[in-house]
């Protein structure tokens, strides 16, 4: 699919694995929040097998599965205030 990109890609994709800063179970953790952020089963899966063989334990994944979801409910919310006051809808207006 990336053609002459392939091989930069990959050379890139798995020099993030090789972190200066990160200690490998932060690197896991980081990987599976950003997978789950993007909605990328296949890297959700991937990331959560690497998870389990590190020793992760389920209620680490469960912190990192929670920090999601509050992240993406933040944003569906800022999302919304955005929409109401650029289009000057008033909610207190509507009935129901």
């Amino acid at each position: 699919m990336l053609g002459k990109h392939q091989a930069a890609y990959e050379e890139f994709y798995h020099s993030t694995h090789e972190n200066e800063h990160l200690d490998s179970k932060t690197e896991l953790l980081v990987g599976l929040a950003a997978a789950m952020a993007m909605n990328c089963q296949p890297c959700t899966r991937y990331y959560l097998h690497q998870a389990k063989q590190a020793g992760i334990t389920k209620g680490e994944v469960t912190d990192v599965t929670a920090k999601v979801m509050a992240v993406a409910a933040g944003q569906k919310k800022l999302q919304m205030q955005e929409v109401l006051q650029h289009y000057k809808i008033d909610l207190e207006r509507f009935e129901g």
